[in-house]
């Protein structure tokens, strides 16, 4: 344990004062000779999602309450802190009595590191608990032992968190998976499109909706530039835009200056909006305008026709 202690440490850059604290969150309950994490685990959970929540509050203050809440539930979930454990391999320390415990979690380590690419919403097979909970209970240990301070908690425990507390597309997809799932049942005409089967059952609409983008061919990280015939520009596109994206649980718009094109006293501007959707991302520019107001607002006219005309509509 004194080892495991020593690993941990170096793996959190932090010093504890009472090593005993630690020693407790690497316990798991089937150790009945010591306190287990059992207890820890509890105040882990309160105290990641204070941190977690307040840090996203600060980050992004244009997101409403209903997006807060959406990207603090994506960050806490048992998946996304179960590959917390093993990018760390803090699950190397743990200690334990049980049978088979090992095996799961190998099962899951090897399917993780099988991957082409981290799948934050879930791979194949279902994480372990017990992952999620050796998290959990580390950050409680360092949240204690340095006084129930969450600003200095949060400067401590960050730095292995910092994958997962983003707004980009991963953060983003629990809110596309539901819309993409649709797709996956039924088209426009009410047609079935395709199925997909996990041994995870919560990460079923996942699969099911890679499976269906690959079909209708938007799986791509790069930016999808939508050609469409000019149309007559919307008033308020940038506000029906954003209900659009609201209504189908979308990250916002968010807008560029492109080119800019005059002397100084006559500028024009081209705006571009991009949206990320699942794993796309939308890319349409505006025509040339005086103003960047109503180069947003011209781009955001063509955002909104593509997509009209587009199987994501």
């Amino acid at each position: 344990m004194a080892t495991s202690v020593r690993a941990v440490e170096e793996i959190l850059n932090y010093k504890f004062q009472k090593t005993e604290l630690l020693e407790e969150a690497l316990t798991h309950p089937s150790c009945t000779d010591s306190p287990s994490y059992q207890r820890l685990k509890f105040l882990g959970v309160a105290a990641l999602g204070s941190a977690i929540s307040a840090y996203i509050y600060l980050a992004y203050p244009k997101l409403v309450d209903g997006q807060l809440s959406l990207l603090l539930a994506a960050n806490i979930k048992t998946e996304k802190l179960a590959r917390v454990a093993v990018r760390h391999f803090l699950y190397k320390y743990v200690r334990h009595n049980t049978t088979g415990l090992d095996e799961k979690v190998k099962e899951f380590v090897i399917s993780v590191g099988q991957e082409k690419q981290a799948e934050f919403l879930g791979g194949a097979i279902k994480a372990p608990k017990v992952l999620a909970h050796i998290v959990e209970s580390v950050a409680a240990a360092v949240f204690v032992d340095c006084g129930f301070d969450l600003k200095t908690f949060w400067v401590i425990f960050r730095g292995l968190l910092e994958p997962i507390i983003t707004l980009d597309l991963l953060s983003q997809q629990p809110q596309h998976v539901t819309m993409l799932y649709e797709i996956c049942r039924k088209d426009g005409n009410g047609q079935f499109i395709v199925s997909a089967s996990s041994e995870n059952k919560e990460n079923i609409e996942l699969h099911a909706a890679k499976t269906a983008l690959k079909k209708l061919a938007y799986e791509s990280t790069d930016k999808l530039d939508i050609e469409i015939e000019p149309k007559t520009e919307i008033e308020g596109a940038k506000q029906k835009l954003n209900e659009i994206c609201g209504r189908k649980k979308w990250s916002l718009p968010t807008y560029r200056i492109e080119k800019q094109v005059g002397p100084a006293h006559d500028k024009r501007f081209i705006c571009s909006v991009q949206i990320a959707v699942a794993e796309a991302v939308l890319f349409m520019k505006g025509e040339e305008k005086l103003r960047v107001k109503y180069a947003e607002n011209s781009a955001a006219s063509a955002m909104i026709w593509s997509l009209q005309d587009s199987k994501l509509n």
